[in-house]
């Protein structure tokens, strides 16, 4: 008698626990993206050392013959790149939570899109002048290899699936959980998973292009016929083709997001939307500044200002102005003496 009456006990909250646990196992992919970009961005702030652009090589050594033509290249590229993150930015200034959980149909690839112009602007002065997305990502990636980048962001994915190797986040190998990161060690953990996964969907996809081409496919040597499954000699025949996996592949999963309607997910999960717009503004902010310091050390620092006292009028007295007094104009006047160009 006391086994049945036991076994027909209901829990007071099972009820209520079985759609809560539902919508928060809903939830664990949007969660996961926002711990990602916030591991991102807790990274660089707990980087403060490594973060910055003064006592690097090759940000000194960084010279470029700046035409009249290129400054107004560089111009365009560089205003695409403000508008974009003036917009993200004006989201963010109305702070409602239920508006900043519909926005991301928009803030997703407007912080792409801003830092993905102020990367074009870098490399233009390096007389990479294109705005072809995947040959863009390709030139940083091997940019972030030769320590153009402070080592807070210098860290990529290099390797043939599935055995990645992780490089400059020393922490990356432990097993991150699913909650924000209040330690170094979990932020590597976050970004070391984000980098893996990301490469390892860059792997697939090139598997499939490359297999759907009777041209390219891999054929097994003994039947001739394209092969349905690889062994780890055949993903490393195609190791080349995908470069290095960096920060700026990490980023194109916002557009990735925004494109393959995988954004309905992250509107209807139950995380901090606030905290991720913050974490996205904070990466893109410091990503521009980074991006705009070498700019101005192609043209030369008077050059620079000249361009950004004569901004657009929604650009005036900004984030522009703000940047180029705390972290572009310091780089020039104190601490070691900087290589500037002839155009200064």
């Amino acid at each position: 008698m006391k086994k049945v009456l036991e076994e027909n006990v209901i829990p007071l909250f099972q009820e209520e626990q079985k759609p809560q646990d539902s919508a928060w196992r809903k939830s664990i992919p949007a969660q996961v993206f926002l711990n990602y970009f916030f591991a991102i961005n807790y990274h660089i702030n707990h980087s403060a050392e490594e973060a910055g652009l003064r006592n690097h090589v090759f940000f000194r050594q960084h010279t470029a013959n700046v035409t009249e033509q290129d400054l107004q290249a560089l111009t365009r590229i560089l205003h695409n790149c403000w508008s974009t993150e003036y917009a993200l930015r004006a989201t963010a200034e109305l702070g409602d939570e239920t508006y900043l959980r519909n926005a991301l149909h928009w803030t997703f690839p407007q912080a792409y899109y801003s830092i993905f112009a102020g990367l074009q602007a870098f490399l233009y002065t390096l007389g990479v002048k294109t705005n072809n997305e995947a040959a863009i990502r390709r030139e940083a990636g091997r940019l972030v290899v030769k320590n153009a980048y402070p080592r807070a962001v210098g860290f990529y994915a290099a390797g043939a699936y599935p055995d990645f190797s992780i490089h400059r986040l020393p922490l990356a190998g432990y097993k991150p959980s699913l909650q924000i990161a209040g330690k170094e060690i979990e932020a590597q953990a976050q970004i070391g998973q984000f980098l893996r996964t990301t490469r390892k969907l860059t792997a697939n996809a090139i598997r499939q292009q490359v297999q759907s081409n009777p041209a390219t496919a891999i054929r097994s040597a003994k039947t001739g016929q394209i092969l349905d499954k690889w062994s780890a000699q055949h993903w490393q025949q195609i190791t080349w083709r995908m470069g290095y996996t960096t920060l700026f592949d990490l980023l194109s999963r916002l557009r990735i997001s925004s494109t393959q309607k995988e954004i309905d997910r992250f509107v209807e999960a139950q995380i901090d939307f606030k905290l991720f717009h913050e974490s996205l503004l904070s990466i893109v902010s410091y990503l521009n500044g980074l991006h705009e310091s070498y700019v101005a050390q192609a043209m030369g620092l008077e050059q620079y200002r000249k361009l950004a006292a004569e901004l657009p009028e929604h650009l005036r007295n900004s984030f522009v102005e703000q940047r180029l007094h705390q972290q572009v104009e310091p780089l020039f006047t104190e601490g070691p003496t900087l290589q500037l160009s002839a155009a200064a």
